[in-house]
């Protein structure tokens, strides 16, 4: 069942990048008694998600902050290690957490998987924004196509806060 507005996000766990290596991070740790833009993308570096929708986000990085917001996160079905280089490339301002959802855990609770393995992908994740409060989504924007960015970039949550 896809998750929804008014919904309580699932206990799951993501792999964070740190200095002393790849540290678990609970749905908790990172949504609890926080605003959170939350944007999923289907694979680090992948054409639409490295081209059009991360820079949606960074473009709009400090008005989303402005309007209340504790944190970005960015989540994929990658590995920790995919994800920290991800970040290096393009959070040149340290504005975003990257949760790594490698084996896609989180994306599966919620219901958002994509079986994209007709094209050598796997199990992915649907492209989407969310804005959580307190674990509770108050909004979702879920993308019709994978290969699109209409209403799942950051200037769309933007203009919903």
């Amino acid at each position: 069942m896809t998750i929804s507005v008014g919904d309580k996000l699932p206990e799951a766990k993501f792999r964070v990048m740190t200095a002393e290596g790849p540290q678990v991070k609970t749905t908790d740790d990172i949504f609890k008694g926080k605003k959170v833009a939350l944007f999923a993308v289907p694979g680090a570096y992948t054409g639409t998600c490295h081209k059009m929708h991360l820079p949606s986000i960074f473009l709009n990085a400090y008005a989303i902050k402005d309007k209340g917001v504790n944190t970005i996160a960015i989540v994929s079905v990658n590995d920790a290690f995919v994800m920290n280089a991800w970040k290096r490339d393009t959070d040149q301002r340290d504005e975003a957490v990257f949760l790594a959802d490698g084996n896609a855990d989180f994306t599966k609770a919620i219901g958002m998987e994509l079986d994209a393995s007709g094209n050598g992908l796997g199990i992915r994740s649907h492209r989407y924004s969310m804005l959580v409060e307190d674990g509770v989504v108050k909004k979702l924007n879920k993308e019709p196509a994978p290969g699109k960015v209409e209403v799942s970039g950051g200037d769309t949550l933007l203009g919903q806060l």
